[in-house]
């Protein structure tokens, strides 16, 4: 095995150094090192900056070479985490607020892929649920401002939709078999 430590060594050495007063902890191994000013601090973090830049850590990283966008527009400092979420659609990262704003853009076209009228019942009175126990919840974060979902009125919302999809369907369907040329079997062709 060489050079690596035993996992079943290192666990049994954390079983035993969490038992210890804090003063005597980590005296066998090495401590993280310390810097008596800020600006060693900086010198170190700016020399390992550059160590990673010459091994070449930071090449090819995504938008790399390109503007930061939406700069200059309005205050937000969480803008960066926004993004990342954007951008590779992380789901449940949100407090209850805002995934539930997110929620309810989206929920109309969730719907409208459902087939059957459980389904969208059950889906809605889930919803509501949670919008329900997040307005009770007091944990910080923005306000719940969405507004609940009336049952009756979205299902009957989603049958006139889906009727309206059928309807554009069969319409489609009839204008491309109108136009259509019509083919002639294989055997009237051979009898002329």
């Amino acid at each position: 095995m060489g050079d690596r430590p035993d996992p079943r060594q290192e666990a049994a050495r954390y079983l035993a150094e969490r038992d210890l007063p804090p003063e005597q902890r980590g005296q066998s191994e090495e401590r993280t090192p310390t810097w008596s000013t800020p600006e060693e601090r900086a010198a170190v973090v700016e020399q390992a900056i550059q160590q990673a830049i010459r091994r070449g850590d930071f090449d090819d990283l995504p938008g790399a070479g390109k503007p930061l966008t939406g700069l200059g527009q309005s205050h937000d400092p969480d803008w960066w985490i926004r993004q990342k979420i954007e951008r590779e659609n992380l789901r449940g990262l949100a407090p209850p607020a805002l995934a539930l704003r997110v929620e309810d853009a989206e929920l109309t076209e969730r719907l409208d892929g459902m087939h059957r009228e459980s389904d969208v019942r059950e889906t809605l009175e889930d919803f509501n649920r949670r919008v329900k126990y997040a307005r009770l919840q007091l944990l910080g974060g923005p306000p719940v401002v969405t507004a609940l979902r009336d049952v009756d009125a979205e299902v009957a919302a989603w049958h006139e939709r889906r009727e309206a999809r059928a309807c554009a369907a069969r319409e489609a369907a009839a204008r491309a078999e109108a136009e259509a040329p019509r083919r002639r079997g294989f055997w009237r062709r051979r009898a002329r």
